[in-house]
C-alpha cells in the first residue's frame, strides 16, 4: 500500500465501520428491547473498541501503547471517567448516569483485547511485527 501500512488499513476499516453504523442509523431498523439495548449501550460498546484500535496505530510514535494493559485501561478509564462525572451532574459526553455503561466500556475493552491479541495476532501477519517495524 501507498503512504499507510497494512496495520493501518485495518484500524481504518474498524473506525469506517463503526461510522457507518451511526450514518445509516442501525438502530432505526431494530424495535422494542432490542433497540432500548441498542440505543442505551451499542455506543458505549463500540467506541471504547474502536479507540482501543486507534492507539494500536499510535505505537510507533508513542511506544508505551504497544502493551495491551496501556491501551485498554486508557478506553476503559477515560469514558469511566466522564460517567462518574455524569454521575454528580457534570455533563461530559453526555447528561444521564447510567451504571450499566460502566459494564459496556469493560466489554468495548476487553472485546478489543482479544481480537488484538487473539484474533488479528494470527489471521494477519503483518500484525505484530508491523509495530515494530
Amino acid at each position: 500500500m501507498i503512504g499507510i501500512s497494512k496495520r493501518h488499513a485495518v484500524v481504518i476499516s474498524i473506525m469506517m465501520l463503526i461510522a457507518l453504523d451511526h450514518i445509516l442509523r442501525i438502530s432505526s431498523y431494530l424495535s422494542g428491547k432490542l433497540y432500548d439495548y441498542y440505543y442505551s449501550y451499542f455506543s458505549d460498546f463500540v467506541l471504547p473498541f474502536g479507540f482501543y484500535f486507534l492507539l494500536c496505530v499510535a505505537e510507533r510514535q508513542l511506544p508505551i501503547f504497544k502493551h495491551w494493559g496501556v491501551k485498554s485501561a486508557i478506553v476503559f478509564l477515560l469514558p469511566s471517567i466522564a460517567e462518574t462525572c455524569q454521575y454528580f451532574g457534570i455533563p461530559i459526553l453526555g447528561s444521564t448516569f447510567d451504571p450499566v455503561d460502566y459494564l459496556m466500556y469493560a466489554f468495548g475493552a476487553l472485546s478489543a483485547i482479544l481480537i488484538d491479541t487473539q484474533v488479528f495476532s494470527r489471521v494477519f501477519g503483518f500484525w505484530n511485527t508491523d509495530q515494530k517495524a
